[in-house]
């Protein structure tokens, strides 16, 4: 088989540059380690910033998220049982949509499938070699045949433990990493939001989240220990301690209701360096991770996107290598800007087992110089809802 970009990964951002490419006339090829059906059960957060927006508009596949998507002029921080609202519009002039990953995949798989692109699911042992060479290649199996994909480019999309990093020798790239001592227990319901905007919580007893996925479905976050499991935690647990760190208007709010979904997630921030290769580019969370607090991960991942797929039509159409080249520099950029937001947002809500005294005092001053100086929200408020592409 012969494509121009090989893209290893069919989650948002492998079929985001898949759909991309299309629309600019570059044939493109996406593998996908499992089922069709696995990769749109997975639940994952929906935070979208205008940048993210502005890119779905660009792939034809927005129209739903502007129709279903709810629109969030700010967010709120609970300290001590008090609300305080940071508004993203007075501040900023933008806001973020509420609008799941999931719908999000489920929008991009049906725009692929209409434009009869190549999609393969269930591709086992996917292996890139010739990645330094102008004739990169990807081998695969499916359903017990082995398969060669021949093309110029390969987009490793495949996520953290995919295979397109991992192809990179040891010596080639470099890793930065910060492991939480801590998990989020996250729970799925179909119960109304206690608010119509998210309340992050800074409790003793814990971080909270109170987000949601719709109007009629809810998601709620616990900070608890990466040495608990998500059996531990019948729903009649999760909600009560819930309504230990709840302020009491949102008390008075809450719904409970069976879970329709309950994990507990580890926090890490990491980031590769480089995110090129010769042939080999890395975009979403092969290259980087981020906690969940800042809600950056997918629109990160949408910012790669963005940068390889500008890049790839420079050199087809306008034959410059330039953008290729400036790739791996440009998206660093800003991953790290995200990088730095998320670490700071989970710094200051969380409770961290080892903190000291002088620890705690700080975050709380930290806490409160945001609450009460209009320069500080309007710096989270910036981030939040996205820094330029």
């Amino acid at each position: 088989m012969r494509t121009q970009v090989a893209i290893v990964g069919a989650g948002p951002a492998g079929l985001l540059l898949g759909q991309l490419l299309h629309k600019s006339g570059i044939d493109n090829v996406i593998l996908e380690r499992q089922t069709a059906d696995y990769v749109l059960g997975r639940i994952r957060a929906g935070i979208i910033e205008q940048g993210t927006m502005a890119l779905l508009d660009t792939a034809c596949v927005g129209a739903r998220l502007h129709q279903e998507g709810l629109a969030h002029d700010g967010t709120q921080i609970c300290v001590g049982g008090t609300r305080h609202r940071i508004d993203f519009r007075a501040l900023t002039g933008k806001n973020v949509v509420v609008y799941g990953q999931t719908e999000i995949t489920r929008d991009l798989m049906d725009a692929r499938r209409a434009t009869q692109r190549t999609t393969i699911y269930e591709a086992t042992d996917v292996s890139v070699h010739d990645w330094s060479s102008e004739r990169p290649c990807v081998r695969f199996r499916q359903h017990g045949k082995e398969h060669e994909i021949f093309c110029d480019f390969v987009a490793g999309c495949d996520g953290y433990h995919g295979v397109c990093r991992q192809s990179v020798p040891p010596e080639a790239i470099r890793e930065f990493e910060r492991v939480y001592p801590f998990g989020w227990l996250g729970l799925l319901s179909d119960t109304p939001p206690v608010s119509e905007e998210l309340i992050y919580i800074h409790h003793a007893r814990g971080f909270s989240l109170c987000s949601m996925r719709s109007t009629t479905r809810s998601r709620y976050y616990l900070q608890c220990s990466l040495a608990e499991h998500a059996e531990e935690w019948p729903d009649a647990r999760f909600w009560s301690e819930l309504r230990l760190r709840l302020d009491v208007a949102a008390n008075d709010r809450l719904v409970t209701g069976p879970s329709l979904e309950k994990s507990i997630a580890p926090l890490r921030s990491f980031v590769a360096e480089p995110m090129r290769f010769g042939r080999l580019f890395l975009a979403g969370d092969a290259a980087h991770i981020v906690p969940p607090t800042g809600a950056k991960g997918l629109n990160l991942a949408a910012s790669d996107v963005n940068y390889l797929w500008l890049a790839l039509v420079e050199y087809y159409q306008d034959k410059s290598v330039s953008g290729l080249d400036d790739y791996s520099a440009r998206a660093l950029a800003r991953v790290w800007k995200a990088e730095r937001f998320s670490w700071w947002m989970t710094n200051l809500l969380h409770v961290f087992p080892d903190s000291s005294g002088f620890d705690r005092k700080v975050q709380l001053a930290e806490l409160d110089y945001l609450l009460n100086s209009q320069a500080a929200a309007a710096a989270l408020a910036e981030n939040y809802v996205g820094l330029p592409f």
